[in-house]
């Protein structure tokens, strides 16, 4: 009933800069938190960062510093604005919204379909 769409990953060199955007679209009455995650294969989901409606933020240890979470609520679109990148950054970073769906209420906790990101060092 939530779909999470996905954009703005690619190839970047070392030390460059992407921006990362992922819209939510449905049944959605409300949105508690959106974010993003990340993970390489054979390895766990990793948190990136999370951006709550009351504005609060969390960062993975490893992205501190160099990655910024934004969000236009009246678009239901969340923003990851990556500096700085390294060789270690490179993953799939899927998006995540969790919060309320219209109509019935119903708690909902949806993923996007991931996109590559890629820093050649």
């Amino acid at each position: 009933q939530v779909q999470l769409v996905e954009s703005g990953g690619g190839l970047v060199q070392a030390g460059g800069s992407l921006r990362l955007y992922c819209t939510a679209s449905g049944s959605i009455f409300s949105i508690n938190a959106m974010g993003w995650y990340r993970q390489a294969p054979e390895k766990q989901r990793e948190l990136v960062a999370v951006l709550t409606s009351g504005g609060s933020t969390s960062y993975g240890d490893s992205v501190k510093g160099r990655f910024t979470i934004s969000r236009d609520n009246a678009k239901n679109t969340v923003f990851l604005q990556m500096n700085s990148l390294k060789s270690e950054d490179t993953d799939v970073y899927y998006c995540n919204a969790e919060g309320v769906v219209a109509g019935t209420l119903a708690h909902f906790n949806s993923w996007g379909q991931g996109t590559q990101v890629t820093v050649s060092s």
